[in-house]
């Protein structure tokens, strides 16, 4: 071990000694919920129910709509056998999401392809599962060089920080208590069923690298500290696990682009899901960027890294790939903890999160721009994150952030 790497692991202890005090609520084993006997049924919403805001009228006629989509649900559940369970409107993309037990036997694949031909119904499918691409280090002594110095954050920071940006992080819950994330979070929910929000290690892992406050004294600095985040617990941990399902992952994602986030991270992996890629689908319209981790386990690593317009992100060169995978850091990466501690962290998830900074502080001095990352080859590998910067930003280099306004004065 280097003295310089000894002397990065010794600051993590140190900061974390001093945090030590602090305890938030968390839950280390929390159950995970039942859903790999449920489908989701797709009932459809009439044109005229629907409202640009995103919600219903709240008038008579949304009232018998609504009744009107529930008998249609329970008559679907008593002929096909299955139990209604829960519903979830879903204006945005035209249908009410009705979730239904299959009780016995059947593959829930079967179930849904079976009502899915129902008149009554636009499409049924299976709630899948997904999981996290984070790996645990080899040893906790193992000292990190920090993933910022490699994309020379600091001279980052004096173009951009992330202002004015807001970023959606969808994955377990946030420590919006973490000395370095408090004030942060603009939005803590939770869409997990059955479930209390709590602070777990993933979701605040991922938050600290993108949004990490910055000049405090304390941990680290996030690769946006101006940005905003959207905490939207739609996974939980079980046994150092970190999973989620079809039903929360989509309420979390619409809720992420009702409310205009700026930018979707999606650190998870796993199979495609029709309703998924219908809401990700008015993300892309309206300009949204969707990050996501890359698996080299699944095929085109995973969904959503696999979705056309979803930036792809792995940890490593991701080999055999036959579409555009981005690598950034995230290796030995230090990170914020839950209960006021730093620790580190490995995994395509991590290496995600970086890039979702990034493309916030591309958002703050280009707000509608395409965007365009600057990597070291064709259609994909290592990201340039100067570069990528500069060339958003206009003809200059990394230097010339200095001439930034200092905060507080006219930008732009």
């Amino acid at each position: 071990m280097t003295w310089k790497r000894l002397w990065r692991l010794l600051a993590v202890i140190v900061a974390a000694v001093a945090a030590g005090s602090y305890v938030p609520a968390a839950a280390s084993s929390a159950p995970a919920p039942t859903s790999e006997r449920e489908i989701l049924v797709m009932v459809r919403i009439p044109p005229d129910h629907f409202r640009a805001g995103g919600g219903y009228g709240g008038g008579y006629g949304d009232e018998l709509g609504r009744s009107a989509r529930e008998r249609v649900a329970k008559g679907v559940a008593r002929k096909y056998g299955l139990t209604l369970v829960d519903n979830w409107p879903m204006p945005m993309i035209g249908v009410d999401c009705f979730v239904m037990l299959v009780p016995d036997g059947r593959p829930t694949s079967a179930a849904a392809a079976q009502v899915s031909h129902d008149s009554d119904v636009s499409w049924a499918e299976p709630v899948e599962l997904y999981s996290s691409r984070a790996a645990a280090p080899n040893d906790p002594l193992f000292a990190a060089e920090p993933a910022a110095a490699q994309w020379h954050l600091a001279e980052l920071h004096r173009i951009a920080d992330g202002r004015g940006t807001r970023v959606a992080v969808i994955d377990s819950g946030i420590d919006d208590r973490h000395p370095d994330l408090s004030g942060q979070v603009a939005v803590n929910r939770n869409f997990v069923s059955g479930q209390p929000l709590v602070a777990e290690q993933h979701g605040t892992a991922v938050a600290g690298i993108i949004a990490a406050k910055g000049d405090n004294h304390l941990g680290i600095v996030g690769v946006a500290p101006g940005t905003r985040l959207l905490g939207l617990r739609a996974c939980w941990q079980n046994r150092g696990s970190t999973s989620c399902d079809t039903l929360s992952l989509a309420k979390a994602l619409y809720f992420a682009v009702e409310n205009k986030a700026d930018v979707i991270n999606l650190s998870l992996s796993g199979p495609d899901a029709r309703l998924l890629r219908e809401i990700l689908g008015i993300a892309y319209a309206r300009g949204t960027a969707v990050v996501a981790a890359f698996d080299p386990r699944l095929p085109g690593g995973g969904f959503p890294a696999s979705l056309p317009g979803v930036i792809a992100v792995s940890d490593a060169p991701a080999a055999g790939s036959h579409g555009e995978v981005y690598v950034a850091p995230g290796r030995e990466v230090p990170t914020t903890e839950p209960g006021g501690r730093w620790f580190l962290v490995n995994g395509s998830s991590f290496a995600a999160a970086h890039v979702s900074g990034l493309v916030a502080l591309i958002r703050e001095r280009r707000p509608s721009a395409p965007l365009a990352l600057v990597s070291l080859r064709h259609g994909g590998g290592a990201i340039d994150a100067c570069a990528t910067l500069v060339r958003a930003v206009g003809a200059c280099d990394c230097a010339c952030g200095s001439s930034r306004p200092a905060r507080g004065e006219a930008g732009r």
